[in-house]
């Protein structure tokens, strides 16, 4: 970035804010989704640049950065679909949902499909991966119930970023802490403060939402039927649940994700084959179209039609504005500006999520969101002599977790289009993405697990 051309405050702000009010517009007068919204941000930061004199073509690059930025996460989102697809077709989730329907009691359903969720996912190390599979079944299973779905919904996600956020598997976990300078290990244990707290409150608010809804729930003979519903469809086995266990074991060696994947689609192609007797036209068609359920259960098809290749339109624009604020410098104009008010520890990690939130807001991805800010605060909290381990915890907790209360991130997207619930229906009951960055921030203000961490080796005096 070149420091002459660099934005100042209000023209970094104006796309920011331009694609809030025409996000706001969208969503709730218009009803027209994220696309315009998107498209007016880029505009905006697009004359913003050029007005400080940026070229087109090296907007055009800035554009094109971020979105390749993106590409690994695009790529594994096309799997994921796939997955979906074979996972269905070859009786795997259906086994799933009716089993779960057989053997989850509905008094402690809406906190068992967090628990459920988070288990996988802590043991993934994806939090796509576990709500494009358990998930996905346990939704079914939550209609199955009575339950809404975006309530199930707000579970899932709550135990699917349990995972993402404390997994050693996870990629936005290893970020983080190199980020900010940190172990990964001092960070996923510096990270137990605010989340054994969070999903424990979370755990105890599903419980008390879900108790409004176990009277009026579904009857045992609507169970029964879509139990029936689902024998009729697809051959229900136990040995089914081989291939998500052998899934784990895959995870476990560690192996690339996207290899990993790929070879998670094959089993599942292959358990259509030779267990549901599906053939190649079926499998290829479900991996490129998704599963379509004719089953004449409105629960059943509802739920099951879903997989083949995932829309990424929205993800492209998001990640296109993300590049253009970061290479315009947007992005480091406001955060810069904010940090140097700080005044107190407090203020200090106040502003680090807020900061966070910011570049999610305007770019909708995980990685830019937890790296900016890391980056730009890392000195401010060795000059303070706390140790950064506190910065990598508070970027997690916004980046990672707090990015999903933001209706056109990837995350929220990606939730959106497997679950089948919209963003806004589904963010109030993402419980654990409110809590976690209150809970720091909470912390910073009454000085409770905030480690600190002598820095003057590194040139760093302390600052009162």
């Amino acid at each position: 970035m070149n420091s002459e051309k660099q934005l100042n405050l209000y023209f970094a702000l104006a796309p920011i804010v331009i694609l809030t009010v025409l996000a706001a517009l969208s969503i709730f007068k218009w009803d027209s989704g994220m696309f315009i919204p998107l498209l007016g941000g880029i505009i905006a930061a697009a004359i913003a640049g050029m007005m400080f004199g940026y070229k087109w073509a090296e907007l055009e690059k800035f554009i094109a950065n971020g979105i390749a930025r993106a590409l690994p996460a695009i790529f594994i989102l096309f799997l994921i679909g796939m997955i979906i697809g074979t996972w269905i077709l070859s009786g795997v989730i259906p086994t799933i949902i009716y089993y779960g329907l057989a053997i989850l009691s509905p008094d402690i359903f809406i906190p068992a499909v967090a628990v459920i969720t988070g288990i996988v996912s802590l043991t993934l190390g994806s939090s796509f991966t576990s709500i494009a599979t358990v998930g996905l079944a346990l939704m079914a299973i939550g209609a199955g119930l009575g339950f809404p779905a975006p309530i199930v919904a707000g579970a899932v996600i709550s135990g699917a970023f349990l995972g993402d956020k404390l997994s050693p598997l996870s990629d936005t976990t290893n970020i983080a802490p190199v980020m900010a300078d940190t172990d990964l290990f001092s960070h996923i244990r510096h990270m137990l403060w605010d989340t054994v707290p969070a999903f424990a409150i979370s755990l105890v608010l599903y419980w008390l939402i879900g108790l409004n809804y176990t009277s009026g729930g579904a009857t045992g003979r609507d169970i029964e039927e879509i139990m029936q519903g689902l024998e009729e469809q697809f051959l229900i086995n136990p040995l089914l649940l081989i291939l998500p266990l052998f899934t784990l074991y895959v995870v476990y060696k560690r192996l690339p994700a996207v290899p990993s994947l790929v070879f998670i689609i094959a089993l599942g192609a292959l358990a259509s084959l030779f267990v549901q007797g599906s053939n190649m036209t079926q499998i290829v068609n479900v991996m490129t179209d998704g599963y379509k359920a004719d089953s004449g259960l409105d629960t059943i098809d509802s739920l099951l039609s879903r997989g083949g290749i995932i829309s990424i339109g929205l993800v492209v624009l998001a990640t296109g504005l993300g590049g253009i604020l970061d290479g315009t410098g947007a992005f480091r104009t406001i955060i810069e500006t904010v940090a140097a008010k700080i005044k107190s520890t407090g203020s200090l990690i106040l502003t680090t999520i807020l900061s966070t939130f910011l570049v999610g807001l305007a770019s909708g991805e995980q990685y830019l969101s937890i790296i900016l800010p890391a980056r730009t605060f890392r000195d401010k909290y060795k000059e303070r002599e706390l140790d950064t381990k506190n910065l990598s915890r508070c970027v997690e907790a916004a980046g990672t977790v707090g990015i999903n209360l933001i209706p056109w991130s990837v995350t929220s997207l990606f939730a959106s289009q497997v679950l089948g619930v919209s963003p806004m229906a589904f963010i109030p009951f993402i419980f654990f993405a409110f809590l976690v960055p209150a809970i720091n921030v909470i912390y910073g203000y009454l000085n409770i697990s905030i480690a600190k961490k002598d820095y003057s080796h590194e040139g760093f005096p302390k600052t009162l």
